[in-house]
């Protein structure tokens, strides 16, 4: 079993940046797939980005392309998501995921985090 505790949310101003943590203990991150999802109030749930667990290779939502930045650090077993040129519209709460196979922007994943909050001022 895995646990996954979110770090790192805050509130920012519009074009401000935070870098968002996923932490693992349980198991060894280095051999999941591990995704970052994002809910607003009153919205579905989202898909933001994803890492894979083989070449981590890394899969963006275009609404985030070239503002976010997936990374991460297998001796911390930690994730990390660079959030750059936040926007309002970026307002949610995110939760990390993590997969044994693949983290897809939708279907079931195995693990899930409890969130942590990221608020965009305008």
């Amino acid at each position: 079993q895995v646990a996954l505790v979110e770090s790192g949310g805050g509130l920012v101003q519009d074009g401000g940046s935070l870098r968002l943590s996923c932490a693992a203990s349980g198991g060894t991150f280095s051999r999941y797939a591990v995704g970052w999802f994002r809910q607003a109030p009153g919205k579905e749930r989202e898909f933001v980005a994803s890492i894979t667990r083989t070449i981590s290779s890394t899969y963006y939502a275009d609404s985030v392309k070239g503002r976010f930045t997936l990374s991460r650090d297998s001796a911390k077993n930690t994730v990390y998501l660079q959030m750059n040129s936040l926007k309002p519209e970026d307002t949610a709460l995110y939760y990390c995921a993590a997969d044994r196979d693949y983290v897809r922007p939708t279907g079931p994943v195995d693990y899930w985090g409890q969130g942590t909050q990221v608020t965009v001022s305008s």
